[in-house]
């Protein structure tokens, strides 16, 4: 197996809407804000190569969107899906699976194109199976009215229209072990419901892609959670468990929003989990 950081781009938003309820005065010095009070994020995708299999997880914006659109996200940098996957050899025919954590626009956008004769949207990548789970999906298509905005319709009814769309196992409990994609699946249902946290074994080790569970190495704090959560209380919960199972086990955690922190480690103090080991992608995959 080999897995590659693939960064569909960077992008900005509020740090208040990052961090909730926690004053600027705390997260400022781990998430520097600009004079808009915008903060560095990314969307940092990741790429499987595991026998036959190339799997994607989550695919960042996308670029089928109007100017007015990305405006308000405040693009910057010039990595995109595609130079990420030339650097590294692929091209996005390539990939067998993509896996969408959940399906908010910034996770799953690049899913799907509006095609080159400019007639309608199609899949993004022709050769792959799109997966999600049933009740994520059943979330994200009859949505609530908090996070209508977040679940764009041209991102996600395409994947079905395709006959390309296909739904994992949700487990009774929290924890999907040997999933279809051939790792393990913690669920989390705090920030959206069903949101699904993918557990990969590799050379010893387990990589945790964090998505919206963990933004970055700032949202460490248990209290630190994002406005944009539906059930704060809940990701208290959950982020609490997750992070306890990851400090006492080692895991290694691929941080999707942290611009300028790939990879973390954590570790049990008198104040909680806190940061323990800072890696960049090469440190771990190589």
């Amino acid at each position: 197996m080999n897995l590659y950081p693939i960064n569909a781009g960077n992008f900005k938003l509020d740090g208040g809407a990052m961090f909730g309820v926690v004053p600027k005065a705390l997260w400022q010095s781990t998430n520097p804000a600009d004079a808009n009070n915008m903060i560095d994020l990314t969307a940092r995708c990741l790429l499987i190569e595991d026998g036959n299999r190339l799997i994607l997880i989550d695919t960042g914006m996308g670029t089928k969107q109007s100017s007015k659109f990305y405006g308000y996200y405040h693009l910057w940098g010039d990595h995109t899906l595609d130079g990420s996957l030339k650097k590294h050899g692929f091209h996005r025919d390539d990939i067998t699976d993509v896996f969408m954590t959940h399906l908010h626009f910034d996770h799953c956008g690049g899913c799907i194109n509006w095609n080159s004769n400019k007639t309608g949207y199609e899949p993004a990548f022709k050769n792959a199976k799109f997966w999600s789970n049933k009740d994520h999906w059943h979330w994200a298509t009859q949505p609530n009215s908090r996070e209508k905005a977040s679940f764009l319709k041209e991102n996600i009814l395409p994947m079905q229209d395709s006959g390309q769309l296909q739904f994992t196992t949700v487990p009774s409990g929290d924890m999907l072990l040997n999933s279809e994609l051939g790792f393990d699946i913690f669920f989390a249902d705090g920030h959206t419901d069903k949101q699904m946290i993918p557990l990969i074994k590799y050379k010893n080790k387990t990589i945790a892609f964090m998505a919206d569970l963990l933004p970055t190495a700032g949202h460490l704090p248990l209290p630190y959670v994002m406005g944009y959560d539906t059930r704060p209380l809940l990701t208290l919960t959950e982020k609490e468990k997750f992070l306890n199972i990851a400090a006492s086990n080692n895991y290694y955690l691929f941080l999707e929003h942290d611009a300028h922190n790939e990879i973390i480690t954590v570790t049990n103090t008198e104040k909680g989990v806190r940061l323990k080991d800072i890696f960049t992608s090469q440190d771990i995959f190589q």
